[in-house]
């Protein structure tokens, strides 16, 4: 059986192995008495490398977010290990998600949006029989501009996100490159960015996804449970 079609997200796992382990290994063990201020956050940093890379060989599930994931993770590592002005981890941090934001916008032009692949794919929806409805419905240009809509939305969650993250990165991270301290407000950085950024970024993503789903419920007159792909 092909591993990637059966392969299930396991997001818990993922936050202890590519959230905790790393912000603990950074706050508790990088001083001069355990790893240091190099080998902790080598060691931090290889948990979410190397989990990414299992994922992305095992399973096969390489993608545009994971490649920058692991850009994200090479990109802090070097500030941290050529001890760099920590402004640079201020800016790498906001031009990630901007990277994101962007993209989404300039695929617009493209056969290919993104905010398609995210929301409106056939692994989530019955996009066939959607699409069949408009056409019915005379709702295909109606449909359209709420996707459209739906696109400003995702990347202003994404601008949202490198702006929170740009100010968190030059609240928490005072110290120099290279320091037990740095490491740890690396570490800080990291566990705050969950609650303050990635919270209420994955509930803005919700709330395009439900404001997509009304906007498909009202041009097509299909109920959720008719919309969603059956497993």
């Amino acid at each position: 059986m092909n591993q990637s079609a059966t392969h299930k997200p396991r997001p818990m796992v993922d936050l202890i192995v590519s959230v905790i382990l790393p912000s603990f290994i950074l706050m508790k063990l990088s001083g001069d008495e355990n790893l240091g201020v190099t080998g902790g956050l080598m060691v931090a940093l290889a948990f979410p490398l190397g989990w990414g890379a299992f994922e992305l060989i095992k399973y096969k599930k390489f993608n545009f977010i994971a490649l920058l994931g692991l850009i994200s993770v090479m990109l802090t590592g070097s500030i941290g290990l050529f001890e760099l002005d920590n402004k640079w981890l201020a800016i790498k941090e906001a031009t990630i998600p901007a990277i994101i934001g962007i993209a989404v916008l300039v695929s617009t032009f493209t056969p290919y949006p993104l905010v398609r692949a995210l929301l409106f794919n056939a692994a989530i929806m019955d996009v066939d029989m959607i699409n069949r409805k408009l056409e019915e419905n005379n709702s295909v240009a109606i449909f359209e501009k709420k996707l459209m809509n739906a696109t400003y939305f995702v990347a202003g969650s994404f601008a949202f996100s490198a702006v929170m993250n740009y100010v968190l990165a030059k609240w928490i991270v005072t110290s120099p490159a290279g320091t037990a301290a740095f490491n740890e407000e690396l570490g800080q950085m990291t566990l705050y960015s969950y609650p303050v950024i990635a919270i209420p970024s994955m509930i803005m993503m919700m709330s395009i996804f439900y404001y997509l789903w009304r906007s498909i419920h009202k041009a097509t007159g299909l109920k959720l449970e008719d919309l969603m792909v059956k497993k």
